[in-house]
């Protein structure tokens, strides 16, 4: 076998960086039809070894159907979580909330995530590996937050975790999906969210009932 020197001076199989160009190209193809609009069901096996420039038995190597393909494409479009410094449940929050932002701006990456969990319903294989291999980590990893701050005493021991969870991700979407029609989101919106969020995440004082007024004479 041919043999290819690397930099650190070790040889290695030339064919593997012509495979590893490959499959780049086979999920650049997957991903430009999705943007241009093409739905899963639509999709094909040859129109993307065609895109690529690739044989379908190149596919066929790598994934064993059309929704692993996709599946794997998608997750490259999310970024993973960088590591979060646990010094503080705040600065943890904020830095996982700046991810959800910034993908945000990439309206390529919002149209392709639409195109293809709108057909979550046909392709529930799809959507449940999607949630496996993009989603759930990212749950993991804000839900160790959560929980770390309960363990330290930053956030209550009695925090509903699934709604806390709801409550940080879902204001970050009311300002980078549903609310597209208004303004930008604020650079600050991942530190208003959080700080907002801590206001009740953190309280220890039961809500006081207004006095009750005196009798009419």
């Amino acid at each position: 076998m041919k043999m290819r020197q690397t930099a650190e001076g070790t040889a290695r199989p030339a064919g593997r960086p012509r495979s590893e160009k490959a499959e780049k190209a086979i999920v650049d193809a997957t991903l430009d039809l999705l943007g241009e609009g093409i739905g899963v069901a639509e999709l094909s096996i040859e129109s993307i070894a065609a895109r690529a420039g690739v044989g379908k038995t190149t596919i066929y190597r790598r994934w064993s159907n059309k929704e692993d393909l996709v599946v794997d494409a998608l997750a490259t479009l999310k970024p993973p979580i960088p590591p979060l410094a646990g010094l503080s449940v705040r600065d943890d929050l904020v830095t996982y909330l700046r991810v959800l932002r910034d993908e945000s701006c990439h309206q390529r990456t919002r149209c392709i995530m639409n195109i293809a969990m709108s057909h979550s319903d046909r392709h529930p294989r799809l959507a449940e590996r999607f949630r496996e291999v993009a989603l759930e980590p990212r749950r993991a990893a804000l839900r160790g937050v959560l929980r770390r701050g309960m363990e330290t005493g930053e956030l209550r021991a009695d925090l509903d975790e699934e709604m806390a969870m709801a409550i940080l991700s879902g204001a970050m979407m009311w300002y980078t999906r549903w609310n597209r029609s208004g303004p930008e989101p604020p650079e600050d919106v991942a530190e208003r969210i959080v700080d907002e969020a801590l206001l009740g995440f953190r309280s220890h004082s039961p809500v006081s009932s207004p006095a009750t007024p005196p009798p009419m004479p």
